[in-house]
């Protein structure tokens, strides 16, 4: 294991690196929050691919595989349908509003204080994400080092929290791109074709499984919609997705990267599958799913090339992490911390405040604390999937119907928004006390009622001020002028 050791070493090292590099270039809060929205369309292609593609999809993908067979892609397939239809349908109009969270996109569109009760749900779910995405860091350390549990959690989260807090978006943009290419090497281009011929090939396999293993709706059609719900509609109004829609040097770069990075998405949840049934084959006993994954690279790969696909697992890991860990400190402190105190009515509009406050060293802070939230509360769950339900349920069933009824709908109105949000998330909440985490109800029901509190309330109230909706469409165009921040920033060359 020495040579797998030495190359999660380098991996780990460089990522600290780059970490120590992006500080050098976040000089202002569009640098360390956005990365100055300058990404060229192969760098915004490969970030987005990494963030979208976690722990969950890779560790995750795989269990299903081994449970289901083919039909096990579904839950990562969902995931690059709702990318590419972010991109296809939104991300122009996203990139193009010029603002830092969905928060301050809602106060925009409805002209009233959505932003504390919309931000409040946001940041439960970008915690909650960076916590499944921190206890991911047990299983692959614990494959590596053998490494207690705990302590496992506090060496990823630390790294994955260093690098974050030195240089913000860059550093993470950095690290993702390393991390894309680790994950495209490791499991599409070594672990996939390996394990695939280790268990004598789709012939082999096809005699030695259920002929459902094969069905591409084995999973069934309830699981499908659910995944569907939750996960493509997830990606539409994400905080942790639209950070990354912001750095798009422009709406072209937006869309088209966007597709590409969709596109991607829906191979690697195919080779997911494919390599979960591979294990099936090899491994019929195991006693959980989600120990495919380290059961087939710890057994079947060559020195090297395990160690290079465990880093592409901790990339996997990392990548998530780290853009679940920035959006919610963002959340929290311009869409929480920075209303409540009174400061900047308009965020999105003024970087500096008037007291002089130093942005990008209180968003440094956030950051930091956000992190050592992140590491205490994943150290006190077990249960990753319960985790991960409870993030998206709160999200789509608190913020799906307002924010994407503010982008199709005008006559949406500040108290309709408020009250979708309150109700559904109450809803959300209620129903999975009263039916369980991961029923299928919680969602369904609460959505609905999101959605009937919007309209209901949006046709009882006054419409949204003219001048408002006017403001509105004059962002959507693009034509507003440039935040103060980004107009000050340095100039820096562009990367493609």
């Amino acid at each position: 294991m020495a040579v797998d050791y030495l190359v999660i070493f380098v991996y780990l090292a460089g990522m600290l690196a780059m970490g120590w590099w992006g500080m050098r270039r976040a000089r202002s809060k569009s640098e360390f929050l956005v990365a100055g929205r300058r990404l060229g369309p192969a760098m915004y292609s490969g970030t987005m691919a990494a963030i979208v593609l976690g722990g969950a999809s890779t560790i995750g993908g795989v269990g299903l595989g081994y449970q289901y067979g083919l039909s096990g892609a579904w839950m990562v397939f969902t995931i690059g349908l709702g990318l590419l239809a972010l991109s296809v349908f939104f991300s122009a109009r996203i990139a193009r509003l010029k603002v830092y969270t969905v928060s301050e996109m809602l106060d925009l569109r409805y002209g009233g204080r959505a932003g504390v009760i919309s931000g409040v749900v946001m940041w439960a779910y970008t915690l909650m994400l960076a916590v499944t995405s921190t206890i991911a860091y047990a299983t692959i350390f614990d494959v590596l080092f053998d490494m207690n549990r705990t302590l496992a959690i506090v060496l990823g989260g630390s790294i994955v929290v260093a690098y974050s807090t030195l240089g913000g978006m860059w550093s993470i943009t950095l690290t993702d791109m390393v991390q894309f290419v680790v994950k495209t090497i490791g499991v599409l281009l070594l672990l996939l074709p390996i394990a695939v011929v280790k268990a004598g090939g789709f012939s082999e396999m096809k005699a030695q499984l259920p002929t459902e293993y094969f069905d591409p709706l084995g999973i069934g059609g309830e699981t499908i919609f659910t995944y569907v719900l939750i996960y493509t509609f997830g990606m539409l109004i994400g905080q942790d997705i639209w950070q990354r829609v912001f750095t798009a040097r422009s709406d072209t770069t937006a869309k088209w990267g966007g597709t590409v990075a969709g596109t991607y998405c829906l191979a690697y949840a195919l080779a997911g599958a494919v390599i979960g049934t591979a294990a099936k084959v090899l491994y019929p006993k195991l006693a959980s799913p989600d120990d495919a994954f380290a059961t087939i690279v710890k057994e079947e790969l060559p020195v090297g090339v395990r160690g290079l696909v465990l880093a592409a697992a901790l990339a996997a890991v990392m990548s998530t992490s780290s853009g679940a860990l920035i959006a919610c400190a963002t959340v929290a402190n311009n869409d929480i911390w920075s209303r409540l105190r009174g400061i900047g009515k308009a965020p999105a509009e003024n970087a500096e405040h008037a007291d002089g406050h130093d942005e990008v060293k209180g968003n440094r802070v956030f950051i930091l604390i956000m992190g050592l939230a992140v590491i205490c509360t994943a150290i006190a769950i077990d249960n990753v999937v319960e985790a991960l339900t409870v993030a998206y349920n709160l999200l789509v069933g608190g913020l799906l119907v307002p924010i994407l009824g503010g982008l199709v709908w005008k006559r949406g109105t500040v108290h309709g928004a408020l009250a979708s949000v309150v109700v559904g998330g109450l809803a959300v909440v209620g129903l999975m006390a009263t039916y369980g985490i991961l029923a299928n109800e919680p969602v369904y029901y609460g959505l609905l009622a999101s959605l009937a509190a919007y309209l209901v309330v949006s046709f009882a109230t006054p419409a949204t001020d003219a001048a408002v909706l006017a403001a509105w469409r004059e962002r959507l165009a693009g034509r507003a002028p440039e935040p103060e921040s980004e107009l000050a920033s340095e100039p820096a060359a562009t990367p493609r």
